[in-house]
């Protein structure tokens, strides 16, 4: 079961807020390092990049499905089918992950890296938005 904080909508909103800022930030730093022509420093940051998502993003999800999801959804037959989707994108979130961490080490920091990083921040944020929407009576 999830704490105080996943039930509250403030509350798991900033918990939100501060893990998109915090991916935001570091992403457009590996940017800012590659424009500076900063190479191996920008790979170094893109692996800091790749653990932030895991151990910020990636563990508040598994906080999540370690019981608060269930725990909001009840018997509710919407509310577990919205949990169902839920899930899912935090699966998407977890394969664009695997998906980065294979590409860097085959390929280095490329193109398509930067890319799969911007994916992860669209996913991440229509995934909060629709969980404060679905779960905790957020507006949207």
């Amino acid at each position: 079961m999830g704490g105080p904080s996943l039930r509250q909508l403030h509350a798991h909103h900033a918990i939100h807020e501060g893990g998109l800022s915090g991916a935001v930030d570091k992403t457009e730093e590996v940017f800012e390092l590659l424009r500076a022509g900063e190479f191996e420093v920008a790979r170094q940051a893109a692996d800091h990049l790749v653990d932030y998502w895991v151990t910020r993003v990636l563990s508040h999800a598994d906080a999540e499905e370690e019981g608060f999801y269930e725990e909001m959804a009840g018997d509710d037959p919407e509310l577990k089918i919205a949990v169902v989707k839920l899930t899912r994108d935090h699966d998407i979130l977890r394969m664009i992950i695997a998906d980065i961490k294979t590409m860097l080490a085959e390929e280095g920091l490329t193109p398509e890296v930067m890319q799969q990083f911007q994916a992860l921040m669209v996913v991440n944020a229509i995934h909060s938005r629709e969980e404060e929407r679905l779960l905790l009576g957020g507006g949207h």
